[in-house]
């Protein structure tokens, strides 16, 4: 809880246009209670937000470890495939207690970023070899509690991975992903606790590592607690090739045959789809959450955004494999992408990417209270400057195309969670030095 507050918005996108002068009032609960537009001064004691303030972002999709590969997989060339062989070297040195150090440290950059919810994809879960902690949700604990640490929201999508591939057992790298069996995923699963800032979601890690006559079993568990579910989905040619031989059928199928696909589920990257894949998707509205930086840094190749979109597949954004923490960044190259591909400018409106990285994330996360400046929202929202070398000289009431199309991660002034400034003038207020925490809580996985 925190004391009732007024915030003084210079200019505030509110989903459709952005209003100059916009009084917000936040009650001890953390919620928006007043908006009132017209204000063209602050009222007495109100906190004043100079630039373009907009609803929080939402990360959709994180691997938080990740960000401790940023650069070093930049060196040379390879795949996907021996990107992710450096990937497993990094995951056997996590341990509960460095997990939380760097996952603090990356969840407070992305608040830097104007990130106020994070989508963790989590499936680091017991000690190399595969022997589960004291407690077995330690790893998901370290990283609930590092979230709070970093002033954010957490939805942790804890991850069902039990196989290397299709009817292949967990290999030396994945023996601590795997509960062995979904039913025992499912009750390790169950004894986490969300709250607060914290909610609980399931992930199926791909269709290549739960098997087929265990997808039910994930989809159950999230039915039941309606909760939202994640799955990495043809993300890899190498994937569905493997998915047909094994099954007859492609990943996005597969899916569908077994109560995977619903309203209440996203599949991310879903870069290599077919027609009916794309219809299968849309028809049951499964979200896509895209994670354009990652996508391009790994040479997966651009996914069909645009006609999922259309055929009813809401979008969000993540940034996945942390090569970069910009959700502005990631709004920008889902746009930026299309052009490349169909040479063709203006496939979404600022306004539509802004949505998509603000209230379809939130929802893709199972929170539809958020991602919106209105009366009864949470009161999460983040303020970009609109006077940086990036953003200066434009109209404040293009504001919002000046934050997708120009400005960056770097530009974020203020972010703001349940009424309580975690990010104040760039610097931010629990993690007082955040590339130290970063560069600590790297440097010691190395070690």
């Amino acid at each position: 809880m925190t004391a009732p507050t007024t915030y003084w918005l210079e200019h505030a996108w509110l989903g459709t246009h952005v209003e100059p002068g916009v009084t917000l009032a936040v009650a001890a609960d953390g919620r928006i209670t007043g908006l009132l537009t017209g204000a063209d001064t602050p009222p007495p004691g109100a906190e004043v937000l100079r630039g373009l303030t907009v609803p929080g972002l939402a990360n959709a999709h994180s691997h938080a470890f990740h960000r401790a590969l940023r650069s070093t997989v930049q060196v040379g060339s390879g795949t996907f495939w021996t990107w992710r062989d450096f990937m497993y070297k990094v995951a056997q040195n996590l341990t509960p207690d460095s997990y939380h150090a760097l996952a603090r440290a990356t969840y407070a950059e992305m608040a830097l970023a104007g990130i106020t919810h994070v989508g963790e994809f989590h499936y680091v879960h017991h000690a190399p070899g595969g022997t589960p902690y004291a407690d077995p949700n330690a790893m998901g604990e370290a990283l609930i509690a590092a979230a709070d640490a970093a002033g954010i929201r957490i939805t942790l999508l804890d991850t069902a991975y039990l196989a290397a591939g299709f009817g292949q057992a967990p290999n030396a790298h994945q023996a601590r992903f795997s509960d062995g069996t979904a039913d025992a995923w499912a009750e390790r699963v169950s004894a986490l606790k969300g709250g607060g800032h914290a909610r609980v979601g399931a992930a199926i890690h791909s269709v290549r590592a739960v098997p087929a006559d265990q997808l039910a079993t994930v989809a159950r568990w999230a039915e039941e607690r309606q909760a939202p579910l994640h799955v990495h989905l043809s993300e890899q040619t190498a994937e569905n090739d493997a998915c047909r031989a094994a099954h007859d059928r492609t990943p996005t199928q597969l899916l569908a045959d077994h109560g995977v696909l619903g309203p209440r589920t996203t599949g991310v990257h879903n870069t290599h789809l077919t027609d009916a894949d794309i219809a299968l998707l849309g028809s049951t509205t499964t979200g896509t959450c895209m994670c354009p930086t990652t996508e391009r840094d790994l040479a997966d190749g651009i996914g069909p955004a645009t006609r999922l979109q259309r055929a009813g597949s809401p979008l969000s954004l993540g940034s996945d494999s942390h090569a970069v923490i910009d959700l502005l960044e990631e709004a920008r190259a889902m746009e930026l992408n299309e052009r490349l591909r169909s040479r063709t400018r203006g496939h979404w409106t600022a306004n539509a990417l802004l949505t998509a990285a603000t209230a379809d994330g939130h929802a893709s996360l199972g929170l539809h209270d958020a991602g919106r400046l209105e009366v009864g929202a949470l009161a999460d929202f983040t303020t970009i400057a609109l006077d940086s070398v990036r953003t200066a000289g434009a109209l404040p009431r293009l504001g919002a195309e000046t934050a997708v199309f120009a400005a960056t991660a770097s530009d974020v002034r203020h972010t703001v969670v349940a009424g309580r400034h975690i990010v104040r003038d760039g610097a931010h207020t629990l993690v007082p030095d955040v590339p130290s925490a970063l560069s600590e809580s790297i440097a010691a996985l190395r070690a």
